[in-house]
C-alpha cells in the first residue's frame, strides 16, 4: 500500500465515522476509528521497514580481498585503488544521525561534522555548542512532511533568504489606463506601494526521548525524530499562517510571531472578504457563492478551500444545489478530498472551528525562512531521557486579503 492509498482509504473510513456519529451509531463509529489507528500502525511499521531496507541497500559491500590480490616476494597484498571521493553531504548525514544517537564519530565523520558546523557558525554568529546544523535532505524531507500534514503550508509561497526581508506588495491598484487624444493630458494615478518587513520570529519544539528509545537503529531513528519535528513545527506554522498574531504593540505580551490571514481580514474595516453564518442555518449554498464572489478574480485560478475534516464532512459535504444534488465531489486527484465550485477541498486542522477559508496561498501570502532549521539536543542524566529541540527563526504576512475569503460562524450575542 503505497502513501496514496494509505491517504484515500484513511480518509474513506474518517467519513464514515463521522456519518455513523451523526446517525446516532456510536459504537460502530468507534469500531471505524479503531480501524483507522490500526491503519496508522501498519502504514507507520510499513514506513521504518522501507527506511531500514533502503539502508540495507546503501550499505557497502565488503570487497573480496582474496579475488584482488596478488602475490609480490612471497608477500599477498591487495591492489592499489585510488581513494573514492567523499560526499560530503552523505558523510554529514551519516554523522549526524550517529551524534543524534550519541554514538561515537569514526575521524572522518568528526572531521566533516566539525568542519560544516563550523561554517554554520561563523554565518549564523553563534557560539552555542548545543545547535547543529540539520543536514540539507533531512531539513528538506521535514519541510515536505509537514507540508503533507498541512496543506495550507504545503500551497504557501516559502522562500529561504537569510537575515530580514523587504518585500514590495501594491496597496492600491490605481484606475485602469484609459484613452486620449493628442490635446489630452495624462491623468496622475494613484497606485501605490507598500512594504512587507519579514524579521525572524522565534520557532522552537522540544521533542523529548527517553534513553530506551535511542537503543533503536540509526537508519530508523532519524526518520522517526524528524518525523516528530515535522509534525510539531509544521503545526505551529501552518496556525501562524492562519492566525498568527504578528509584532506586538506595547502593552501586548504575546510573542513575535508571522501575521495570519484569517487576523489580517478580521481587522479590516467593515471586514469585506468575511461571511458569517448562523449556527441553526449551518453553512449554505449561498455563502459559499458569496465567499467566492469576494476574492479576486485573478487570484481564482490556483485558489482552495481549507477546512477541518469535522467542518468538510459535517457541513461541506451535505450542501446542495438548487436541483439537490451535492455541491461537493469527492476527488483525490487534485491534492484535496474532493471539489466544491471547481477548487480543491483539502483537510487542514490549523483551520478554526466551523470555518471554511478560501483562498489562493502561493500569491496572497509569502513566508521567509530567515535561518533555516537547525537542532539542538540536551541530556537529562537522572531522568534518563534526551531532549531534541528543532529552531528556526521564520516571518510571514500578507501579499492580498482580496486572495481570500472567510466564512465563519455568527458570534452567540
Amino acid at each position: 500500500m503505497n502513501k496514496e492509498q494509505y491517504l484515500a482509504k484513511r480518509n474513506e473510513l474518517i467519513a464514515l465515522a463521522q456519518t455513523l456519529i451523526e446517525e446516532e451509531k456510536i459504537e460502530d463509529a468507534e469500531a471505524k476509528m479503531k480501524e483507522v489507528e490500526v491503519l496508522d500502525a501498519q502504514f507507520e511499521q510499513a514506513c521504518k521497514a522501507q527506511a531500514n531496507m533502503n539502508a540495507l541497500k546503501e550499505r557497502a559491500v565488503v570487497s573480496n580481498i582474496a579475488a584482488k590480490s596478488v602475490n609480490i616476494d612471497g608477500f599477498v597484498v591487495d591492489k592499489l585503488e585510488s581513494a573514492p571521493m567523499v560526499d560530503e553531504k552523505k558523510a554529514y548525514l551519516n554523522a549526524f544521525s550517529k551524534y543524534l544517537l550519541g554514538r561515537q564519530l569514526e575521524e572522518s565523520e568528526k572531521a566533516v561534522f566539525d568542519k560544516v558546523n563550523k561554517e554554520f557558525k561563523n554565518t549564523v554568529q553563534t557560539a552555542s555548542t548545543h545547535t547543529v546544523l540539520i543536514p540539507e535532505t533531512v531539513r528538506d524531507g521535514i519541510w515536505q512532511e509537514a507540508g503533507e500534514m498541512y496543506p495550507l503550508l504545503k500551497d504557501v509561497s516559502m522562500t529561504f533568504v537569510p537575515g530580514d526581508l523587504t518585500i514590495m506588495k501594491e496597496t492600491d491598484s490605481g484606475d485602469d489606463a484609459t484613452w486620449y487624444d493628442e490635446e489630452s493630458q495624462v491623468q496622475d494615478g494613484d497606485f501605490g506601494l507598500g512594504e512587507l518587513n519579514l524579521t525572524g520570529c522565534e520557532l522552537a519544539k522540544a521533542i523529548p526521548i527517553s534513553w530506551k528509545l535511542k537503543k533503536m537503529s540509526v537508519e530508523t531513528f532519524l526518520p522517526y525524530i524528524t518525523s516528530k519535528i515535522a509534525e510539531k513545527m509544521g503545526s505551529a506554522l501552518a496556525k501562524a499562517i492562519v492566525a498568527g498574531v504578528g509584532k506586538p504593540g506595547i502593552g501586548d505580551e504575546f510573542k513575535p510571531q508571522p501575521k495570519g490571514i484569517v487576523t489580517a481580514i478580521e481587522v479590516e474595516v467593515n471586514t469585506p472578504q468575511v461571511v458569517e453564518y448562523a449556527a441553526v442555518n449551518g453553512i449554505t449554498y449561498d455563502d459559499l457563492a458569496d465567499a467566492m464572489g469576494k476574492i479576486k478574480s485573478a487570484y481564482k485560478s490556483g485558489s482552495s478551500i481549507y477546512a477541518k475534516s469535522t467542518t468538510i464532512w459535517g457541513q461541506l459535504a451535505k450542501i446542495k444545489d438548487g436541483e439537490e444534488k451535492p455541491l461537493f465531489i469527492p476527488d483525490v486527484t487534485k491534492g484535496g478530498v474532493g471539489l466544491m465550485f471547481g477548487l480543491p477541498v483539502k483537510e487542514d486542522d490549523s483551520v478554526g472551528e466551523n470555518e471554511v477559508l478560501i483562498g489562493n496561498i502561493a500569491k496572497g501570502y509569502v513566508i521567509n525562512v530567515n535561518e533555516n532549521m537547525t537542532i539542538y539536543t540536551q541530556d537529562h542524566v537522572k531522568a534518563r531521557y534526551t531532549d531534541y529541540m528543532g529552531y528556526a527563526l521564520i516571518d510571514g504576512d500578507v501579499m492580498s486579503t482580496k486572495a481570500f475569503a472567510l466564512i465563519k460562524q455568527e458570534a452567540e450575542v
